[in-house]
Formats: structure tokens, C-alpha cells, sequence
């Protein structure tokens, strides 16, 4: 561009050169400079080297580069989809080399400083590598097409490889063509600067399968620079790239062969496909390198062995661009001359543009101004003429013209109107009046970035390129300008067009739309299902049981399981009322469906979908420790399977299109249904119920358990056919419970254990995602090492520190949580980095998002190695991680820390982490795998305890709980709940908690009454106009001391709730909502509740002295209505009537219908193990000694043992009868089997097969059910 002086000219910027002065400076320091390097002829570059000047403070710190074959057109250096900076030197010695990622294949190369030496000027002496080039060339001007002829006249190939490249202007035309009269082809054409490749290697001959392939890659490849595009093909697979990106496809249909006849076409269609095209074009430009499987169709050309007689004048080189591009950034501007003082005025230019809005020509005029610009992707025309009076004329014309393409502008302004033509398009010409002449002012900005004080114009700067500028209808000489002799101009790129297409490739994942502006692109996710800057995060949790863990109920959610992986989220019902979690995906079959429309075979099909792909099935079943599905053949003459040796009248087909020929409640390779392993069959004969071929119903049913086998997909019936026949289908839904990848966890012992997992590949986006758990306050989660990148998380303190490189950067994420990390609770990391920007969040709340530096994406092959927790010597994690997941794939930590010493597989502590959704006091329980909630000392049921217990009581009937006596009956004591909660013993209370709901429309009545082996006692009671009474009698009182509630009647049908909590004379009261009441017991009363024998709900039938107005005003006719969640401490009275169950010393008398009461859940705290007096630590309870026991207690020993002993004879006895009868009439011969396990406890060697298989057991365990009843 200039030189400093002599001494430092480009001669003298060879590497290591130190003569002269040691290196090339330019006049001026400032970004308009360059050097520029002839090497010759075409060569390919594969690095630069760089260095400063020889013995001086200049240097180059940041430069750019471009390339091009004639001096025209530079093209500047990509990479990761920007215009690449490469970081050059900090002193004048060093050498700083680069590896090109993609190699320029160029003549010309020109170096442009970006930054240089803060302490001097620019400079630089530099070095080339890379090596020779050559390649035949041949220009196509439209008419001429190569023709390949086969030696046969017809080829069938079964793999394809082929490769050009190509160099145009035009934004369409047909690269190559070949096809088959059996209606294959494959195609190669440009279609609004945009390459499509369409294959179709034949479709069935129904049509029913189509194989019409389309894959579309790259855009703007009309900017006359080369592109290399290469297709490789065996079979149905498919690679094409162009430009170092490769798309991998698949084609449709069922066919693995290519037919051509006769001959393949390049450039253009040949003349034999013309008629049947649809007018497609030729290719305008040039190609060179053209192979077709190992043919260089280039050379042949050039040796005249293929056909080019269309061709009007075969050319072996490359035609120079004539076009001249300005590229404009955001502080661009260009002034250029015009006449001045014409009474007309002509401007016309083409431009292309990713941005909406922008000022693409302005001039004052004499009086008054024009712009031309583009608003909301229209062009806009704004004249002002202030004579006299402002005249404002605004005309637009056009509409997305920001889409990256040339598009091309004309105003004219004449005598007395003004015509807008947008892309040569004369019929959508705008014409408008103009009332008052213009006179031209003689200058014309282009691009935006200019100051003029003397105008209003609303500038906006022009991000993009401008060609073919006329002023005056004189095309402007923008040579003359690059030389200085014309204008002038700011911050502009002269014969360049350096727009990049920031969508293609698309960044934005999972179907994400992309829409850009100059600098940066955006991603519409709507609709996906996924989020982030990429759309690259599900926005779904990976299962039910994860949904489960949130505390969510039963319902229908989406889950997506490999998260940010390719299988997209879909819909599954969860089923959270057991303990286990269910996932179903239900079916398009209805219950009972009847059997018809039997093909010419005889055979009918059903097909069973379940709106969902094989690939999300696999994803569910996959990870589930266990999947069922329910199958019932119900039939009338119609035959299931028949006999196991011959054909089975009926299969169905499973996952990967197996078909199976046994039914539910059997195994696989069995051929028999639940009946033939249990040899109940109908008709002993046979295997299945159906297989008697009865003229009465029957079915034959049971769960299919084999997991790998489902889905069913398919049902082939082939016994309805004859006069007679009858059948209907049941498919129940896929059900699947368990989900391993969300439980598979390690436990890291020591500082320095880490798990090792070799080659994790890492992609443009990465997310990692898993839970942890540590009483450590820091430790290095997990790290890569890799030589090109670098990624680490770690826990200090109370942060989350995330950090990573891109390109020579750092980028560093942190998080802080308001509570320690180091709590041994369950808490979630999710870490992402994509091409826009990282984000780290906690716990699903707190979050760090920092854009990402837009130069370093390079997508990278493999990491080099990945370890979980610190490999580097640094201290590691100590404690639990679970569920850990990089880019949708779960890493199986519990297999890896099998083998690795320090860390254990699997991890315990759930309910520090997950109890708080146990509620109403149930007891979180750990287990290996997650958390059950144990309800049994509550008044309430459930996964989370949160279902009310509750019942309908209707007149005369009463629930009695009764209180076991101290030291009671051996048989007695050992009666214990199905949760192993021993039944509370007779005691003293100093302090008790009654809670209950109720709803009635009657009254007087007693709700709760709780008595005792003394006079002591405390009931509840709705008086006759419907308010509550609560009265208290411990001792010591004349009369029992009452609270009356006379404010609200409560005998209206509503729900109401009470909580009654007294410690020792205290005594506090809450009704519903409204707020706490506090009461004294007077000094004279007792504060000992002494010797609880019993709680009656709904009426008192008690033996004793009963306070008398008790029974006088309330006690008849009794309670008629709903009472639920009846708690006493940890008794729940009303629960252990209704689960049958419990045992537990409770009864009932009269009709008692289960009911919630359509009271909302209370969850309502559980009150601390210290004031529950029937907790086994209890500290605030006085126990009875054993002097206190009550005087029949011997008695009630002696006969509970007599009952015992007589109970045992008569079991015995009846299980003697159950075993004669079944050997009477159990089947004939015996089974001789080789089998090692299982056959001992089989009772044929079908069951022994599938004992041996443990997703049988279920099926087993129920057949024994009912064989020992």
C-alpha cells in the first residue's frame, strides 16, 4: 500500500531478513494498509509465520487475511463462520506461527494490520508454507455442457464418489445431472445462490415409498470466489460437503442403487433430459477438478475424449470478475462526485445486506435533500425540497430485500416526478409527482456514517456491500478512488464483499429458526421444545421420576430423556400414586377391540401406535429397571397359538419389527400363555384358554414383562376367519417404572479419586448437567485436559465456578448460592457453552450468563480425556454426584466406580435432600435408589403423605380406637402395623395434639371423645346451634372445663378443621384459617391426663362413668356426616379403621364409607419427637411403673395364648386339605429338565426359564398366589 521509506519496502519483509531495514513499515499507520504477496500461480497456503521488524519497537500484533487469483475480488480468510483475526507478535524477535484450518488455495495474498505496536509503528517481515497447485480449468458460458458417456449403456452403482469446483456469479444453474429411465437420478444445482443436491435411487413400485431426496447446504456462493464441493455416497448413506462442511444424510426409500443410462452431465442438463426439466438453467462460470468415481472428467476434456460439441468455445481458463465491491461496516462512509445544478438526477447501485434498516445514498440538493435507504427490508426514497414551503415525498418499493442477496436500486428524478425501480423490475416501477423542480447539489454519500450539520436526515449506518454505483448514469470509477483520484471514503473494504451468512450452517439446533443481522444471529426456538441463545436445552426434565423429585403429582408431562440429545421431548403419562413411579405411553387400540377385515390369508393386522418414534420408546425403556404391558386375547372359536410345535395361528411383532409367538403371563421362545406355565388351562391339551376352540368366551391374558421386546406394534390374528369366529384385542399401554440414569451415582472417599473417561467429544455446544451432594467445602467436579481446549467446574466455597476456553481465551462462570453448598443436600450444576454464549445455573435459580468471545469455535474432534473430579493433583470432590449428562448422553458412573479405587458405585442420604416433600409428619426412608415416605404415624396416605383418610359416617355408627393395657398379653404385644410401628401403649399425657376435619349439617353430636381408665377425658362436640364445645376434664375440677366457640356455626356441610394442642395447662385452639386462641386450664385442675384407654368417633359406647350431659345432649342420634385426618400425637384412628391392612386394636359399628370429606390437604408440620409422648424417646410423657397395671391383665394373658394355639391347629389343618386336593388333581406325567437354577422352585421347566429371568419374577410370584391359596 506505501512504503516509509527506503530501506522498508516489501523486499525486505522476508522472515529473518535483516538488511535494509529489516522488514516492511508502511507511511501511514492506520488500518488502510497492506502487503501483499505474489506467489507466482495458484498455490495452496497452509500457514503463516510472522515477525517484527529487524531491531525496532514495530510490529503487527492482530492482522487479517485475503486472497485472490487476479487482484480483484479479495476474498478474506474465514473461520468458525467470522472474518478471522490471527494474533501476530509482542516484540520484534519472535516468530508466531499458524496453521491455516482451511487451506487457501490462492495466487495473491495480501496481509492487513489490525493492531500493532503501541510503542512504534507497523511492522512485519513474514513467511508462506504450503505447496503446489494445479488443476484444469474450463469456463461454461451457458450453452455448454460436458457429457460423460458410460462404456455401458447402463451402470448400476452401489457407491458414488464426486467432486468439482466451481466458481460464479449467477445464483442458479445446474451443475451436473444424471438419470435412469426406472426413474432414478441424482442432481447438483444452484438455486438462489444456494446448492441443492437431490437423489432419488428409485421408488417401490406402488409409489408408496418415495425416494426423492433433497438436501440444500451453503448461500452467497454467487460471490465468484471458488467453491470445493464433494459427494460421497454407499448405499442409502450420503456425504456432501462443500466447503470443508459436511452434512450426512440418509436417502429415502428402499432401494441401495444408482441406474443411470447412458451418460452423466456437467454444467447443464443434456439434451435428451431438456423436455422433461422444467426449464432449469445452465451454469454460467467456471470448474475445475471435475472427478466422477475415479474419472478426472477435466483432463478428458482437455484430451478431448468426452463430448463437448455445445460448447460454442471451450476455454481452459477463468474469465476475471469485472464487478467492484465497496464493503461497508458500521463507520462507513463514501462520497463521490456528481454534476451539480441539473435540473435531473440518476442513481442506481445493487447492494446486499443482512440488516433491515439502513441510509444507502444521500446528496443535498440545492435546496432541500434525497436519501435513499431501506426500512424494515424495503427501500424508502425521502425527498425534501424547502422551497418556499417544505415538500415532503416519501415512495417505497420492495419487500425482504435484506436476505443476503444483490438486489438493485434506481432512482430517477426528473422535471416534475420522481420513479423507483427496485431490481430491474420496469412493471413495479413507483412513479410519484414532484410539485416543484430539484436542482442537484453535486455530492453523493453512500453508506450512512457521515456529518453534515445542515440536514435532518435520520442517518443509519449501512452494514454490507455495494456494487455497480451509478451517478449520472456514469458507472463510478472506484479504482480511481482506491487510487486516491476521485472522493473520499472512511473505514471502508474496496473490492471486497465480506459478507458472511451467519445461518448456513445453522447453529440453531433441535429445528431452532434462524434470522441474522450483519454482526450476529438469533434463534427462534418457539416451538421446539428446547431454549438457550442455540435452542440447544431441553426445556423438559428427563423422566417422571425426576418430575417426581420437583414434588410434582400424577399427570401428563413431556420428558425429553437424552435432554439436549437428538430425540425430541414427547408426552407421557405419570403415575406417582405408588410407591414407585409409572411412565405410560398409551396407544391408538381401544379396549375389546373386535377383530375383523382378515386379508386373503385369513390373517387380520392391527396396528398399535402410540404417537411417539422407536427411537423416544427405546429412550424410555432403556433407562427403566422395568416395563409391563397388559395383552388379552378374549375369543369365541378363534384360536390363539394352538400348539407349540405347529405355526401359531397369532403373533406380534416388538421392537426392531421381531415377531414373537408367546403371550402375556409366559416368556420368550415359550409358545404358551399363562394358563399352559400354570397348567389351568381349558383343555389340558392345549397352552392357551382360546386353544380349545370353544363356542363360549374366553380369554387368555397377562403382562408381556420381557422389556426388550416392547413395545407391541402389531398384532397378526389368523383364527377368525371360519363361520363362527369371534375375537377381541386388548393392548394395554406401555408402562415402565425406574429410571437408572437419573439415580446412577458415585460416592468420591478421597480428595485424589477421580473416575476416568477416555475421548469425550466435544461439540460447538457442550452441556453438562448433574446433582451433587458434600459436606466438603471444595473439590473439582469434573475436568478435561485436552492440548486445544480446556474445560473445569468446581465447588468453592459457596460458588460454582464453570470455566472453559475458546480459542486463546478464558472464559470463567461463576454462581454464588445463598445457602452452603456444603450441607449434604442434594443440588443440580448445569453448565452450557455454545457459539453465542455460556450460562451456569444452580439449583434451577441462580444463574451466570456471559456472551462467549465469537472467534475459537472450532468444533473439535475428541477431548483428549475426561475426568470426573481433579486428575491434576488439585484437590477433588468428596462426596455424592449423580445423573451426570454431556450432551444427552448419561455417563454410567456406578459401572466405572466399580472399578476405580476410592469411589464407590451408588450413594445414600436421599431425604436430606428430598424428606420436605414427605409431609403432614411422614417419615422420609432411605433407599438405594431415591426415598419412600413412610404415613403410618400420620392421619394420611399417598407417595407424599398428602391424600386424606377419611370416611361418611351415617347414624349409630362409631369408630373405637383402644390404647393397649402396660405389659399386656404376649399376643398382643406383638401385634405391629404393616410399617413395623408398634401400637402405643396406654399412657399419661402432659401435652397431646387432636386434629381432625369434619363436615355435617346435624347437630347436637360428639366428633371426638377420648377417655381413659379414670375419670379423665376431653371431648369435642357440636352443640345444638352448631357451635363447637371443646371440655376438658383431667381432675381436680367440679365440672370439666369447657371452651365454647360461639362465634360460627359449623354444622353448615362446610369443611372445617380443628387443632387442639395442650402442654400441661396450656391449651391452644385453631379453627380452619383463622388465627391461634390460647386458654388456661385453671390452677385447681390436674395437668395429667392419666391412663388413655380409648378415642370413640362419631358416638360413645363406653362401659363406666361418662360425664352425663355428655350422653344426655349430644350422644344420640350420633355423628352423620364426614370426618377425616383424625390424629391423636402419632395415632391415627380413623386411617387404621379404614386400611384393612393395619392391624391395629380398632372397631367399627355401623356403616363407615371411605371419604375424603372434599377437605383441602392441611399439611400441617409434625410435631418433634420430643413432645410426642408416644415417640420411643419421648420426653415429655410419664410412663405408668408397673405397679400401676391394671389388675385383670393376667387374664387377658391367658386367653390370648389359648386363642393363639387353637388358630395354629386350624391353619394347619386346612393347609394339609389345600395339599391333598392339589396332588389329587394336579396333571399327569412329569418334566425332566436340564436346567441348573430355578427348576428346584418351578413347578415346570417353562417356569424354571423364567425364574432364570428376572423380569419374571413378578409373573412367577402371582402364579404361586394362586396355586398355595
Amino acid at each position: 500500500s506505501s512504503v516509509y521509506a527506503r530501506g522498508y519496502g516489501a523486499g525486505y519483509a522476508k522472515l529473518n531478513r535483516k538488511q535494509g531495514a529489516g522488514g516492511w513499515s508502511p507511511l501511514d499507520t492506520d488500518r488502510y494498509q497492506w502487503l501483499q504477496v505474489d506467489l507466482g500461480s495458484r498455490k495452496q497456503v497452509v500457514a503463516i509465520v510472522t515477525q517484527g521488524r529487524y531491531g525496532s519497537s514495530d510490529w503487527t500484533s492482530k492482522y487479517r487475511l485475503l486472497y485472490s487469483d487476479t487482484q480483484k475480488n479479495w476474498r478474506p480468510y474465514l473461520q468458525d463462520g467470522n472474518i478471522w483475526t490471527f494474533e501476530g507478535n509482542v516484540n520484534s524477535e519472535g516468530i508466531v506461527r499458524h496453521g491455516l484450518q482451511h487451506t487457501i488455495l490462492a495466487h495473491y495474498i495480501r496481509f492487513i494490520p489490525v493492531d500493532w505496536s503501541r510503542k512504534g509503528r507497523i511492522g512485519v517481515r513474514l513467511e508462506l508454507y504450503g505447496c503446489s497447485y494445479w488443476a484444469d480449468v474450463i469456463s461454461f458460458d451457458g450453452h455448454g455442457v460436458i457429457s460423460y458417456r458410460f462404456r455401458s449403456k447402463k451402470i448400476k452403482m452401489v457407491k458414488d464418489v464426486i467432486s468439482l469446483k466451481f466458481r460464479t456469479t449467477a445464483g442458479d444453474g445446474v451443475l451436473l445431472h444424471g438419470e435412469g429411465q426406472q426413474g432414478d437420478y441424482i442432481s447438483l444445482e444452484l438455486r438462489r445462490a444456494t446448492l441443492q443436491l437431490s437423489i432419488n435411487l428409485g421408488s417401490n413400485q406402488y409409489g408408496s415409498i418415495q425416494g426423492h431426496t433433497y438436501v440444500t447446504s451453503g448461500s452467497l456462493l454467487d460471490d465468484d470466489h471458488w467453491h470445493s464441493v464433494v459427494i460421497e455416497r454407499y448405499r442409502k448413506n450420503v456425504n456432501f460437503t462443500l466447503d470443508h462442511h459436511t452434512q450426512q444424510f440418509r436417502t429415502n426409500g428402499e432401494f441401495d442403487h444408482l441406474d443411470l443410462d447412458y451418460e452423466i452431465s456437467f454444467g447443464g442438463l443434456p439434451e435428451s433430459a431438456k423436455p422433461s426439466s422444467g426449464g432449469r438453467g445452465n451454469f454460467v462460470g467456471c470448474m475445475e477438478g471435475i472427478t466422477y468415481n475415479g474419472d478426472n472428467i477435466t483432463n478428458l476434456v482437455r484430451r478431448k475424449k468426452v463430448d463437448t460439441s455445445s460448447f460454442r468455445n471451450l476455454t481452459f481458463s477463468c474469465a476475471e470478475s469485472n464487478s467492484f465491491s465497496v464493503f461497508f461496516n458500521s463507520t462507513s462512509f463514501l462520497r463521490l462526485p456528481g454534476q451539480s445544478d441539473s435540473d435531473t438526477l440518476s442513481v442506481s447501485l445493487s447492494f446486499r445486506t443482512w440488516n433491515p434498516n439502513g441510509l444507502l445514498m444521500f446528496t443535498p440538493l440545492a435546496d432541500g435533500w434525497v436519501e435513499v435507504g431501506m426500512t424494515e427490508g424495503k427501500v424508502t426514497v425521502y425527498m425534501n425540497v424547502t422551497q418556499k414551503k417544505n415538500t415532503r415525498i416519501d415512495i417505497s418499493s420492495g419487500s425482504g430485500l435484506n436476505d443476503g442477496q444483490w438486489h438493485s436500486v434506481h432512482l430517477n428524478a426528473l422535471e416534475n416526478y420522481a420513479m423507483l425501480t427496485v431490481d430491474g423490475d420496469e412493471a413495479s416501477t413507483v412513479r410519484t409527482a414532484i410539485p416543484i423542480q430539484i436542482q442537484t447539489g453535486g455530492t453523493y454519500y453512500f453508506g450512512g456514517n457521515f456529518l453534515l450539520t445542515n440536514t435532518r436526515s435520520l442517518q443509519r449506518s449501512f452494514q454490507g456491500c455495494m456494487q455497480m454505483i451509478h451517478i449520472d448514469d456514469h458507472l463510478a470509477d472506484l479504482r480511481a478512488l482506491e487510487q486516491g483520484l476521485i472522493g473520499t471514503f472512511e473505514n471502508i473494504s474496496l473490492d471486497m464483499c465480506a459478507i458472511i451468512d451467519r445461518c448456513v450452517p445453522n447453529h440453531c439446533e433441535h429445528g431452532g429458526r434462524c434470522s441474522q443481522t450483519w454482526d450476529t444471529f438469533n434463534c427462534n426456538c418457539s416451538g421446539t421444545g428446547y431454549t438457550g441463545a442455540t435452542c440447544h436445552t431441553s426445556m423438559y426434565q428427563q423422566s417422571c421420576e425426576e418430575y417426581k423429585h420437583q414434588g410434582k403429582s400424577s399427570g401428563s408431562y413431556w420428558i425429553d430423556p437424552d435432554g439436549s440429545g437428538s430425540i425430541s421431548p414427547f408426552r407421557v403419562n405419570c403415575d406417582m400414586t405408588e410407591e414407585k413411579i409409572w411412565t405410560m405411553l398409551k396407544n391408538n387400540l381401544s379396549p375389546q377391540t373386535s377383530v375383523t377385515s382378515a386379508d386373503q390369508e385369513g390373517k387380520a393386522v392391527l396396528q398399535i401406535t402410540y404417537n411417539v418414534t422407536d427411537e423416544q420408546v427405546l429412550s424410555v425403556t432403556s433407562s427403566a429397571e422395568y416395563c409391563d404391558q397388559y395383552v388379552a386375547y378374549a375369543c369365541r372359536m378363534s384360536r390363539l397359538l394352538n400348539t407349540p410345535d405347529g405355526v401359531p395361528f397369532t403373533w406380534w411383532v416388538g421392537r426392531a419389527n421381531e415377531r414373537h409367538s408367546y403371550w402375556g403371563g409366559s416368556g420368550p421362545g415359550i409358545k404358551k400363555c399363562s394358563c399352559g406355565i400354570e397348567h389351568n388351562c381349558t383343555d389340558p391339551k392345549h397352552y392357551c384358554h382360546c386353544d380349545a376352540d370353544l363356542r363360549t368366551w374366553r380369554e387368555d391374558a397377562g403382562l408381556l414383562v420381557y422389556k426388550d421386546h416392547l413395545p407391541v406394534s402389531q398384532v397378526v390374528v389368523g383364527d377368525t376367519s371360519r363361520a363362527g369366529s369371534e375375537a377381541k384385542l386388548t393392548i394395554g399401554p406401555l408402562k415402565c417404572q425406574g429410571d437408572r440414569n437419573f439415580w446412577n451415582a458415585a460416592s468420591f472417599t478421597s480428595p485424589a479419586s477421580y473416575l476416568h473417561f477416555p475421548s469425550f467429544r466435544g461439540e460447538t455446544s457442550t452441556d453438562i448437567s448433574f446433582y451433587f451432594k458434600t459436606s466438603s467445602t471444595h473439590g473439582v467436579f469434573l475436568e478435561n485436559l485436552g492440548t486445544s481446549d480446556f474445560l473445569h467446574i468446581e465447588l468453592k466455597g459457596s460458588m460454582v465456578i464453570f470455566s472453559f476456553d475458546v480459542g486463546s481465551e478464558r472464559v470463567e462462570l461463576s454462581v454464588h448460592s445463598p445457602v452452603p453448598l456444603n450441607d449434604d443436600q442434594w443440588h443440580r450444576v448445569e453448565a452450557e457453552k455454545n457459539i453465542k454464549e455460556a450460562v451456569l445455573q444452580l439449583n434451577g435459580q441462580y444463574k451466570d450468563i456471559r456472551a462467549t468471545p465469537p472467534q475459537g469455535h472450532t468444533k473439535l474432534e475428541f477431548y483428549s480425556e475426561l475426568y470426573v473430579g481433579a486428575s491434576s493433583g488439585r484437590r477433588g470432590f468428596l462426596g455424592c454426584m449423580r445423573a451426570l449428562k454431556i450432551n444427552g448422553v448419561t455417563f454410567d458412573l456406578e459401572e466405572r466406580a466399580q472399578v476405580t479405587p476410592g469411589v464407590n458405585p451408588g450413594c445414600q442420604g436421599h431425604c436430606s435432600s428430598y424428606g420436605m416433600h414427605c409431609r403432614n409428619g411422614g417419615k422420609c426412608v432411605e433407599q438405594y435408589n431415591g426415598y419412600t415416605c413412610d404415613c403410618s404415624l400420620t392421619a394420611y396416605d399417598g407417595p407424599f403423605c398428602t391424600d386424606d383418610v377419611g370416611g361418611y359416617f351415617e347414624t349409630g355408627t362409631l369408630v373405637r380406637y383402644d390404647f393397649l393395657p402396660e405389659g399386656g398379653t404376649l399376643a398382643l404385644q406383638e401385634v405391629k402395623s404393616i410399617s413395623g410401628v408398634g401400637v402405643p401403649r396406654q399412657t399419661n399425657l402432659t401435652q397431646e395434639e387432636l386434629m381432625f376435619s369434619f363436615s355435617t349439617s346435624s347437630a347436637p353430636t360428639i366428633l371426638v371423645y377420648i377417655s381413659s381408665r379414670t375419670q379423665d377425658y376431653l371431648a369435642v362436640v357440636l352443640r345444638h346451634n352448631g357451635t363447637l364445645q371443646i371440655r376438658y376434664s383431667l381432675g381436680g375440677l367440679t365440672e370439666p372445663y369447657t371452651i365454647d366457640v360461639d362465634h360460627r356455626n359449623m354444622a353448615n356441610g362446610q369443611p372445617h378443621s380443628v387443632n387442639i394442642t395442650r402442654n400441661l395447662r396450656e391449651i391452644r385452639l385453631q379453627l380452619d384459617h383463622y388465627s391461634v386462641s390460647t386458654y388456661t386450664l385453671p390452677e385447681a385442675s390436674d395437668t395429667q391426663f392419666n391412663l388413655v384407654k380409648s378415642i370413640f368417633l362419631g358416638k360413645v359406647f363406653e362401659t363406666g362413668q361418662i360425664d352425663p350431659i355428655l350422653i344426655e345432649r349430644y350422644n344420640t342420634p350420633g355423628f352423620v356426616g364426614c370426618l377425616s385426618r383424625v390424629q391423636l400425637n402419632s395415632v391415627a384412628p380413623l386411617k387404621a379403621a379404614l386400611r384393612s391392612g393395619l392391624a391395629a386394636p380398632v372397631s367399627t359399628h355401623g356403616i363407615l364409607v371411605p371419604s375424603n370429606c372434599g377437605a383441602s390437604p392441611l399439611t400441617i408440620s409434625p410435631m418433634a419427637s420430643a413432645s410426642d409422648p408416644w415417640h420411643v424417646e419421648a420426653a415429655g410423657a410419664v410412663f405408668p411403673s408397673n405397679k400401676d397395671k391394671a389388675s385383670g391383665d393376667g387374664v387377658d394373658r391367658n386367653a390370648a395364648i389359648i386363642g393363639g394355639i387353637i388358630s395354629m391347629v386350624i391353619f394347619t389343618v386346612l393347609c394339609i386339605m389345600v395339599f391333598v386336593i392339589r396332588h389329587m388333581f394336579r396333571h399327569k406325567g412329569s418334566y425332566h429338565t436340564n436346567e441348573a437354577k430355578g427348576a428346584e422352585s418351578a413347578d415346570c421347566a417353562d417356569a424354571a426359564i423364567i425364574v432364570n429371568d428376572p423380569a419374571f419374577t413378578e409373573t412367577i410370584d402371582e402364579s404361586k398366589k394362586e396355586w398355595f391359596i
